[in-house]
Parts: structure tokens; C-alpha cells; sequence
């Protein structure tokens, strides 16, 4: 299996650094960016199998970054995360093309389960069940 890339884009310095450790240990290769320049550079240089992206980052917000990051590559898998409850928000990006979101702060065991689905579910030809 070829190594996945995961890209997180969080302007908060501890949250990057925890989901790097994480999915580094579930064996992706990971990537950060403190902002969206930052995290398009990322996409067009790297192009991440998937993107754990902030809504609210300051310059240019996670909806604008996740319009371009489609834009660049439409089957880059990308799951939100927001500390508010914006539902106009989280349903403008489910509209984008966003998967899920998480509201901060997260379980971190269900972002690695979700993240593991996402990208884990082509190997075994679907989707399978988790817990009896």
C-alpha cells in the first residue's frame, strides 16, 4: 500500500502538533500549515489524500480553502473541524464537498476512526462495521 498523505490546517499551534503525533503513528505520512497560502502550497505540491482543515482560520476561512482545495484536486477527501456550531456554515461546506466535521474539542479516537475509514475503505472494497 502506498503511504497516505494527511494534511492538517489549524491555526492553533498544540492542535496541529497533536493530530501530526496521531496520524503519524497510524502510519500516514502528515503535512501542517498554519493558514490557507500555506495549505493550497501543500495541496498543489503534495496532494494529500485527505485534509483535516480548521473552519476558522484567520486570512482566508476554512470554506474559502476548502473551495480551492477542491478546486485543485475534487477527490482530495476533506473533514472539517470547528470549535462553533455554525450549521449554516458546516452545511455550506457539507455543500463543498466537505465529508463531516467535528466540533472542538474532538475525540480524538473518533477522528482517527473516521480519518482510518476514509482512508482505509478502498483497501478492503468497502465500508465495514466497527464495535459487535
Amino acid at each position: 500500500m502506498e503511504n497516505k498523505k494527511v494534511l492538517i490546517v489549524d491555526d492553533q499551534n498544540g492542535i496541529r502538533i497533536l493530530l501530526m503525533e496521531v496520524f503519524s503513528s497510524e502510519g500516514y505520512t502528515t503535512f501542517q500549515a498554519p493558514n490557507g497560502k500555506l495549505a493550497l502550497e501543500i495541496v498543489r505540491n503534495e496532494s494529500p489524500d485527505l485534509v483535516l482543515l480548521d473552519m476558522k482560520i484567520p486570512g482566508m476561512d476554512g470554506l474559502e480553502i476548502l473551495k480551492h482545495v477542491k478546486a485543485i484536486n475534487k477527490d482530495i477527501k476533506v473533514i472539517m473541524m470547528t470549535a462553533y456550531g455554525e450549521l449554516d456554515m458546516i452545511k455550506e461546506a457539507t455543500d463543498h464537498g466537505a465529508l463531516m466535521h467535528f466540533t472542538k474539542p474532538f475525540d480524538i479516537d473518533e477522528m482517527r476512526l473516521a480519518v482510518n475509514m476514509q482512508l482505509r475503505s478502498g483497501e478492503s472494497g468497502g465500508w465495514y462495521a466497527v464495535g459487535s
